[in-house]
């Protein structure tokens, strides 16, 4: 099947198939999928012009809805973090989409920005995961987290919450000021933000896996309505460039996320924190590594 805008030609059934494989791993830990997806896109199927950040975002808007979801029918999505990310992303993504377009149209240089990012992403999450000095016994049993998200405070000083009897707290400056910072390089990457907003929480705030997901999938599905609207609205603006998205294209992607994010979330809470942030650190790195030596080798 061709896709005219992307420039490329594959059975239709191969892009829907990719993003439900991808989704359903990366959408435990709150991510889209799209950090991988863009890869996927640019290594193997040839989609190297600035439409496919679009295209991303696209996928996003279609496949996030099936997994944020799942998190408010299980109580596990915290409103109040999830409002202060998309606060600070949103601006954040417009500039970003102008910065892509701009001073990043070349293939080269967008792929050496790419993987300086998940080299990034990839560092914060090693540094976090905890190795067992003692081998899990097959009878160990996996106890699923249980009970609800429920907000203690929300204020422009800091915002608080409840967690299987423990209480978790965030500066709210903080995290509008980070979410800011993040919705660029998102919106330069086309992956809304969710990425690298969830190690962070992760990481800098103490926030568990387990509730951050939700909001970073909110976060990412608003965020990316506004990348797709940039994108679209800069492609009238620079005719010269390939600028938008590639509509039948990131369709298919988003219909292999809506199943493979559902089903993710479903899974998430049977899964340990540690084995999330093992096999999303495999990926990133490995792709970090893949497009920074491109560039100089």
């Amino acid at each position: 099947m061709l896709f005219p805008v992307a420039g490329i030609e594959v059975h239709p059934l191969f892009p829907p198939a990719v993003a439900f494989v991808i989704s359903f791993f990366t959408s435990m830990s709150g991510l889209s999928g799209a950090f991988l997806l863009l890869p996927f896109q640019m290594s193997v199927l040839g989609y190297t012009t600035p439409s496919v950040s679009a295209t991303n975002q696209l996928f996003n808007i279609i496949a996030i809805p099936s997994g944020v979801l799942r998190y408010i029918r299980e109580g596990r999505m915290v409103w109040p973090l999830t409002w202060a990310v998309i606060a600070g992303t949103l601006p954040g993504v417009v500039i970003g989409a102008i910065i892509r377009i701009t001073y990043l149209p070349d293939t080269a240089d967008f792929k050496l920005f790419v993987g300086g990012v998940l080299l990034y992403v990839g560092f914060r999450l090693f540094k976090t995961i905890r190795f067992k000095k003692r081998i899990t016994l097959e009878t160990d049993v996996i106890t699923p987290p249980i009970g609800t998200t429920k907000t203690l405070e929300f204020s422009l000083k800091r915002i608080a919450y409840s967690f299987e009897g423990e209480t978790y707290t965030a500066p709210t400056a903080g995290i509008f000021s980070l979410t800011f910072v993040v919705g660029i390089i998102g919106g330069i990457y086309g992956i809304g933000g969710g990425a690298i907003i969830a190690p962070f929480f992760i990481t800098f705030f103490g926030l568990p896996v387990y509730t951050v997901a939700g909001a970073c999938l909110m976060g990412t599905f608003v965020t990316s309505i506004a990348g797709v609207g940039i994108y679209q609205a800069l492609s009238y603006i620079y005719p010269a460039q390939v600028i938008a998205p590639d509509y039948l294209l990131g369709i298919l992607f988003g219909l292999g996320g809506i199943g493979g994010m559902y089903l993710g979330a479903l899974c998430q809470k049977y899964v340990p924190a540690n084995t999330l942030k093992v096999i999303l650190t495999v990926f990133i790195l490995f792709t970090a590594g893949k497009y920074i030596s491109e560039y100089f080798f």
